[in-house]
């Protein structure tokens, strides 16, 4: 028997948590703003750019897998550094890529592999350990809140280091104020990680996997987690191009996309506390449908600086809200013991969404001169998201006695 180790206060986990997961993904959500700067300098198309963000996505979902893996094993502290340090260095060669397969690698697997190890995966296996698991949907929803003030305190910030030092400059001090994810993460060194990774596991990675894979509210969940990645990456990406081509300023696209982050802090939260009391499937379904909506009417509107601010406030609202829900979920079905691992299954999913909505984009714009088909179809997607999660049911999966989380 080993003994139970001591847990990190709720308060410990959610300041150092929040903190990192501000900066992580604060950082990530300002890279539309670099789109024109960085093509109009090198003569590269909207398509390159793209592709390398896409890239970003689809490595940081599949090597999530793999750092959740890690996490879940040893702990958040070794996996956050290593995250930081390689964030750092992606910047880096953000700034300084001659060429775009050199900006590709750096700007996407690069940048990619540290976001798998710096974000909400990471920290919510920490939040899946250490708290009871009343308090867990609602810890999650503080997390992504967090996430979403990061976006709303940096994206302006970031607007303006790219107007006063330049775009290679902004980037090159972002690598360096990213590195403060280091002392943060020693803020979630899990007491008795190294011990109970020298227990024998009650259940193994492999079959921890296949039973996921065979169970039919996972896969559900992951299908809709494919939406979510797709709608928020083309937002994200996409829409100060999209403003640009309608006559409208960069600053206006800059506030538009901190609105976002600003109202999704009450979205996200609000998302995490509703899923201590009703059904997660609902809140998601619920999420999925809005959006659609949300989406429909900003474009058949008249298109101003107020109707984008209005559309970025609302769908602020619906935002990261399904990354609580969705996480919570995963615990409650399959319990703790390989939840990095399996929230880092679901969101490799939402990023091959994401992957698709970004590069999708780009490459339809260049073949169209316009965002209008990628628009229709996240409205599609929207609402074949939200008819997928109401199926899901949220009961904790019987196992035999040997294989019990």
């Amino acid at each position: 028997m080993h003994p139970t180790p001591p847990r990190l206060s709720a308060a410990q986990i959610l300041l150092c948590g929040a903190a990192i997961v501000t900066l992580s993904t604060g950082i990530r959500h300002g890279f539309g703003l670099w789109m024109l700067p960085i093509t109009q300098a090198t003569g590269w198309s909207r398509e390159t750019f793209s592709l390398a963000l896409a890239i970003q996505n689809l490595a940081w979902g599949l090597i999530g897998v793999f750092g959740g893996m890690l996490a879940d094993r040893y702990g958040a502290f070794r996996v956050l550094v290593g995250g930081a340090l390689l964030y750092a260095l992606g910047l880096a060669g953000m700034a300084l890529s001659p060429t775009p397969l050199l900006f590709a690698l750096t700007t996407g697997v690069t940048i990619g592999a540290a976001q798998a190890g710096t974000t909400y995966a990471i920290i919510y296996g920490v939040i899946g350990r250490q708290l009871p698991p009343e308090r867990r949907s609602w810890a999650m929803g503080v997390a992504a809140a967090a996430g979403s003030f990061g976006q709303f305190l940096l994206m302006p910030i970031e607007g303006q280091m790219i107007l006063r030092l330049g775009w290679q400059t902004a980037l090159l001090t972002l690598a360096a104020t990213v590195l403060l994810i280091v002392p943060l993460a020693w803020g979630l060194r899990e007491p008795g990680m190294h011990a109970s990774a020298r227990a024998p596991r009650r259940q193994s990675v492999r079959h921890a996997i296949g039973e996921a894979l065979g169970h039919p509210p996972f896969l559900l969940l992951t299908t809709g987690y494919f939406v979510c990645g797709f709608q928020v990456m083309f937002i994200a990406v996409h829409l100060p191009g999209y403003l640009a081509d309608r006559a409208l300023s960069p600053q206006v696209a800059a506030f538009a996309l901190a609105l976002i982050g600003l109202f999704n802090v009450v979205g996200s939260y609000a998302a995490g506390a509703l899923g201590q009391r009703l059904a997660k499937h609902h809140i998601l379904a619920f999420i999925y449908f809005t959006r659609a909506v949300v989406i429909g009417v900003f474009l058949l509107v008249p298109i101003s600086a107020a109707s984008v601010y209005v559309f970025a406030a609302l769908m602020g609202m619906l935002w990261l809200s399904t990354v609580p829900p969705t996480n919570a979920a995963v615990a409650q079905i399959f319990g703790v013991q390989h939840f990095s691992m399996l929230s880092g299954i679901a969101f490799f999913s939402h990023q091959l969404g994401s992957f698709m909505g970004v590069w999708l984009g780009g490459w339809l714009y260049d073949a169209t001169s316009s965002y209008d088909v990628v628009w229709w179809l996240t409205i599609a997607l929207g609402v074949a998201a939200g008819l997928i999660n109401l199926p899901v049911r949220e009961t904790p999966i019987a196992r035999a006695p040997e294989h019990a989380a």
